[in-house]
Order: C-alpha cells, then sequence, then structure tokens
C-alpha cells in the first residue's frame, strides 16, 4: 500500500518536520541515481534530476509547490592515509578571497571575507548547469527554495545559496547537517546579514566534522553560520574539548606521525554521530515520529 510523500512547510522557519524531509532527501542524494530518482518522488513529492561535474554531485528536486536543491556528501575517511589527505586540504592556508566568476558573486560579503579554497572550487566546477537547471525551474513556477546537504554537501549548500541569491534567486531557507565550516568570520556575519533567520545547522555534540577545518589543529580563523541546532540532548562541548586539547599537544610536538595518529583514533570513535541516519534519529526523536 502506497503512503502519502512527506512535505515541507515553508511557514515555519526551523521546524524539525522540515528538517526530518530535508535529512532524508541527504540520505537518498547517496544513493545511485537510478534507485535515488524514485524514492525522491515517492517519498518525497519531487522529481529529482542529478547535476553531476566531476567529484561534486547536487540533486534539483522539483515538486508543486517547492524546489530543493540537495548536494551529495562526501564520505568519512576510513583509513588514516585517507585521514592524512582530508588534514591537508583543511588546512588553514585554503581559507582564500576567490577569484574569477565565484570571486565576483562573493565580492558583496565585503573585503575581508574568506573561504575555503577546495569547497569554492567544488562548487564552481557544477555551478553553471546547477544554475542553469534552477533557473529553468523558477521559470517554469516559481516555489520556494530550499538548499540543503549533510557533510561536505552542507558547506556547498552554504556557499550555493549565496550565489542563488546573486542571480536573484531567492533563497528560502538553508538546512545543513554535519557541515564544516566554510569561511572565516567576516564571511560568517556576512552569511548572517544575507540569510537572517534562514540558515539552520543541524549538529550532534559527538560528531567532529562540524569542528572542521579545525582538524588542522594549528589555527582556527572559521567561524559557523547561525542559526545552529544540537541534537542528541545537553551540548556537553565535550568533542570540542578534546580537539583543543588535542590541539595544544599538535602545537608543541608539530604534526608529526604520532600526533596524526591520535586525532585520527580520537575521530574513530566518534565518527559514527557524523552519519546521515543518525542525524535523522535524532530529529525524529525530538517530536516522537
Amino acid at each position: 500500500m502506497s503512503t502519502s510523500p512527506m512535505r515541507l512547510d515553508p511557514s515555519r522557519s526551523g521546524d524539525d518536520h522540515n528538517a526530518l524531509y530535508l535529512a532524508r532527501a541527504c540520505e537518498l542524494a547517496y544513493l545511485p541515481e537510478a534507485r535515488a530518482e524514485p524514492l525522491f518522488r515517492d517519498e518525497l513529492g519531487l522529481e529529482a534530476t542529478l547535476i553531476s561535474v566531476d567529484n561534486t554531485q547536487a540533486y534539483v528536486g522539483s515538486g508543486a509547490s517547492e524546489l530543493v536543491v540537495t548536494f551529495r556528501g562526501s564520505e568519512a575517511p576510513t583509513s588514516l592515509d585517507g585521514f592524512k589527505d582530508w588534514l591537508l586540504t583543511n588546512a588553514n592556508n585554503f581559507l582564500v578571497l576567490p577569484e574569477g566568476r565565484i570571486g565576483t558573486d562573493f565580492a558583496a560579503a565585503g573585503v575581508g571575507a574568506r573561504f575555503h579554497r577546495g569547497f569554492m572550487e567544488a562548487l564552481a566546477e557544477i555551478w553553471d548547469p546547477l544554475l542553469a537547471a534552477v533557473e529553468a525551474e523558477f521559470k517554469r513556477s516559481a516555489r520556494p527554495l530550499w538548499v540543503t546537504g549533510h557533510s561536505l554537501g552542507g558547506s556547498l549548500a552554504l556557499l550555493a545559496a549565496w550565489r542563488f541569491q546573486q542571480n536573484f534567486l531567492d533563497v528560502h531557507q538553508v538546512v545543513t547537517f554535519g557541515a564544516p565550516m566554510v569561511g572565516n568570520k567576516e564571511a560568517a556575519d556576512a552569511f548572517r546579514r544575507e540569510f537572517p533567520g534562514k540558515i539552520y545547522r543541524y549538529i550532534d555534540d559527538p560528531d567532529p566534522v562540524p569542528l572542521l577545518p579545525a582538524i588542522s589543529l594549528i589555527a582556527n580563523l572559521y567561524n559557523h553560520c547561525l542559526d545552529e541546532v544540537r541534537l542528541g540532548g545537553q551540548a556537553s562541548g565535550a568533542t570540542l574539548s578534546a580537539m583543543q586539547q588535542l590541539g595544544g599537544k599538535v602545537a608543541q610536538a608539530g604534526l608529526d606521525a604520532t600526533a596524526i595518529d591520535e586525532v585520527w583514533g580520537f575521530l574513530l570513535n566518534r565518527i559514527a554521530a557524523h552519519d546521515i541516519t543518525n542525524y535523522q534519529k535524532l530529529i525524529g526523536e525530538r517530536f516522537g515520529s
């Protein structure tokens, strides 16, 4: 027996039912296209089209009363070698002022705003076909635009929302799950001005990924955008505290093999909290679904 698809309610900001809908969209985004598209249709009422360029993917979902852009996230590292690559790509020397076309779109963030270069490059490679697809849907029927993503996909969702706004496509809400930081304090302040009451970042305290790129453990010029929604009960800050202690050790000893092994072990014990299904479970528990 078929069931009615889940629905978004644009009249409710920061609503957990909306978050659960979007978390499911993020989970579907990890599936192969042939499996994901029917589930987007049956469960979420969206005709979803995959936009994929190199290693960056997003689904553009068209519903009767909504448009949903869902960025596929990145898999957490499962080996020490993978972690070393992750550590390198999140170092602070990747905090830059974007150049070229993407730099033009972010100029309005202000002269002091700096953004993670890797995230910017990932968005730049998919931007042209993604923008064309969303513009085509707006021309067909203007509807509230939701932008979402899990993990790296959440960071790309934030940056894409900014570019949509600069291209006269009004973003209704941005909802992310376990997303890393995308820029410095000036960049975060620019997002607060551009999207007042429209950004909701769901995090679980044991999940270490929202502390990235602080995983460089050398310095942290990055800041998060508001509004943060913490799951799993009272925030203990245990993960942040432990990361700061590890950072102190690294500052003294340098980023040697022993320090990398210790940080890797710390993350490995907590990475299950980063899974999108964990976020769905915790959000569902908030309203007893």
